[in-house]
C-alpha cells in the first residue's frame, strides 16, 4: 500500500514505520526535517501548520493516511484538503485524555468525553472523521512510554531514582494510573489497516494492568537496578496544590484506567510488554545512554512546600 505518515521519525511514528517498511509497503513521510528518515522512503520536509508546506500534498493519492503528530481538527483535516480521502484508512493517534472524570473505572471507548479537554482537538478530529465518511482508525492510548519518549513520563522517575532524590507522590500513592509501551502502540496500529473490522473504530490501546504510582516507583526502581525500598518517598497533598504546582508532577493526580478489551479482541493483539520489561526497556535502551548528569529538582520544592 501507499501510506503517507505524517511524522514518522520520532517516538510512536518510528516503530510504526519500522513495521510498515517490513510488511513491503511503500511509504511518504511528511516531516519538520530534524531526525533522519531510512533508506528507500520518500521524505517530504515541511511545517504542517503551515499552508505553504502543506501543499506539497496536494494531487497526491494514498491508500493509508496515518496521522501521528495531529493535535488539532485542522491538523488533519488541512491533509486531506490536499490528498482527498485515502482510499483505504485514515490512522490516528488520539488520547485517552479526551475522556472527562469518571466514577467508574475502567473507563472504555464510549465514556463521555470531555469538550474542555487539552486534548479535545483530538475528540473532535475523530467525530469529523466519521461525518464525513471517512474510514478511519483511532487509539486512544493514556501514558505511553519506551525508547525515544520525549515527554517526561518515566523519566521524571528514573532521574529522581539515579540521582537518590525522594519522589513526590500525592496522597498515600495509591492512585491508579495506567502505561503502555511505544512498540505495543505501534503493532496494534500497524495491525489495524489489514483488519477490515477496524474500519470506523476507535480504540483503547495501552498496558492490560494499571498500576498505583507507589507500584510504579518500584517497577522503575528495579529498572534503574535499584532496591525499591531504598526509595524515598514524600507524599504531598494535592488539593492544597496552585494550578502551577500540579504541573511539577508528571502523571494525572487522578484514577486514569482504561478497558482495551476491545483492541484484544478484534485485532488479536496483546501488549508484548508488562510494565517491568518496559521500563527496563526504556532505562537500558534510552535513558542510561542519555543520562543526564544534572536535574533540576527545584520544581518538587513546589510539590511538597
Amino acid at each position: 500500500m501507499k501510506i503517507l505518515v505524517m511524522g514518522g521519525t520520532r517516538f510512536v511514528g518510528k516503530p510504526l514505520v519500522d513495521h510498515w517498511l517490513q510488511a513491503g509497503h511503500h511509504l511518504t513521510l511528511f516531516t519538520r526535517g530534524k531526525n533522519p528518515v531510512p533508506p528507500d522512503v520518500e521524505h517530504l520536509v515541511g511545517d504542517r501548520s503551515s499552508a505553504a508546506g502543506l501543499e506539497q500534498l496536494a494531487g497526491r493519492s494514498f491508500d493509508v493516511i496515518a496521522d501521528t503528530s495531529g493535535r488539532s481538527l485542522e491538523d488533519s483535516k488541512g491533509v486531506v484538503e490536499r490528498t482527498g480521502s485515502p482510499s483505504h484508512r485514515f490512522l490516528y493517534v488520539s488520547s485517552a485524555g479526551v475522556y472527562a472524570d469518571s466514577h467508574l473505572w475502567p473507563l472504555h471507548e464510549d465514556s463521555p468525553t470531555d469538550p474542555a479537554s487539552r486534548h479535545a482537538g483530538k475528540a473532535e478530529t475523530e467525530a469529523w472523521l466519521r461525518s464525513q465518511g471517512i474510514p478511519f482508525t483511532s487509539f486512544r492510548p493514556t501514558y505511553i512510554y519506551g525508547p525515544g519518549n520525549y515527554n517526561p513520563v518515566e523519566s521524571w522517575f528514573f532521574d529522581r531514582i539515579v540521582h537518590g532524590q525522594p519522589i513526590p507522590l500525592p496522597g498515600d500513592g495509591s492512585t491508579i494510573t495506567q502505561l503502555g509501551h511505544v512498540q505495543d502502540l505501534a503493532t496494534a496500529m500497524a495491525r489495524s489497516i489489514e483488519v477490515d473490522a477496524a474500519a470506523n473504530r476507535i480504540y483503547n490501546c495501552t498496558g492490560a494492568q494499571g498500576i498505583t504510582f507507589l507500584g510504579l516507583v518500584e517497577a522503575a526502581a528495579r529498572a534503574c537496578g535499584k532496591d525499591p525500598a531504598a526509595v524515598e518517598i514524600r507524599s504531598f497533598d494535592p488539593a492544597r496544590l496552585d494550578p502551577k504546582a500540579r504541573k511539577a508532577f508528571p502523571l494525572r493526580l487522578a484514577h486514569f484506567l482504561t478497558d482495551i478489551h476491545r483492541v484484544q479482541r478484534e485485532l488479536a493483539w496483546q501488549p508484548a510488554f508488562d510494565l517491568d520489561r518496559g521500563l527496563a526497556d526504556s532505562f537500558t535502551n534510552d535513558y542510561a545512554k542519555r543520562m543526564p548528569t544534572t536535574v533540576d529538582f527545584s520544581l518538587d520544592r513546589a510539590l511538597l512546600s
